[in-house]
């Protein structure tokens, strides 16, 4: 099972830090765009936002984890309402991007960068652990792994993201197929979100959580689903 998570693991890897940087770095600026990823960056804003709402608006003295934190935007406005985050990211280059971008006065927050995996073993507790687009290129049942790794260091909550199974999506992704493999990222898999809170709350090592809030975002060529797991 772990061999393929560490097989994909390694593509996104590779992905981030060397075929997609440049276009990863513009997307997630202010920079002009063009309008398929204006809609992507739209979308991902509003996603942003509804995890961050899912989350103490005073964050003093908790501890949170930013699992996957690209080019750290969820860090910063987290940090900004008093949370000590750990950012940490599988790619060099957008953590060394978060790091530059990260204003220097975040009043009583604070961010600790790093490059990591989000399934290291000697992770440490969080109250609240945030993971947005970091699951949805793994299988359905390292997606489960991932998730019952991280109810091990929360206390409080998990909040994430997954690309829902829709008859749209998957039309969506099949187009995508069309483009040429080097301007591929690669592949999204949809899930099912109640099948896959069901199977991670079954889980003996979930038996304290339960399902908790649940929102959907689709704008144009970005959809994605929010999910809530919540400490008993």
């Amino acid at each position: 099972m772990m061999s393929t998570y560490q097989a994909r693991r390694g593509q996104l890897e590779t992905y981030f830090d060397r075929t997609a940087s440049d276009a990863w770095a513009k997307l997630t600026s202010d920079a002009p765009v063009s309008g398929i990823r204006a809609t992507v960056r739209a979308g991902r804003d509003r996603m942003r936002a509804t995890l961050l709402s899912w989350l103490p608006d005073d964050m003093r003295g908790l501890r949170l984890l930013d699992a996957g934190c690209g080019t750290g935007a969820l860090s910063v406005e987290a940090a900004r309402r008093g949370a000590h985050v750990t950012a940490i990211d599988l790619s060099a280059t957008l953590v060394a991007l978060a790091q530059e971008r990260a204003p220097r006065d975040l009043g009583e927050g604070r961010i600790d960068f790093a490059v990591g995996d989000m399934m290291a073993p000697d992770m440490a507790m969080f109250d609240h652990i945030v993971a947005m687009d970091s699951l949805i290129h793994y299988k359905p049942d390292d997606m489960l792994r991932v998730l019952s790794h991280f109810g091990a260091h929360a206390h409080k909550s998990v909040v994430f993201t997954i690309a829902p199974a829709t008859p749209l999506l998957t039309t969506m992704l099949a187009m995508g197929r069309l483009f040429p493999r080097s301007d591929r990222s690669p592949a999204i898999v949809p899930v099912r979100p109640k099948r896959l809170v069901r199977r991670t709350t079954a889980t003996p090592q979930m038996q304290d959580w339960q399902g908790g809030r649940d929102h959907r975002i689709s704008a144009a060529f970005y959809m994605s689903h929010a999910l809530e797991l919540v400490h008993r």
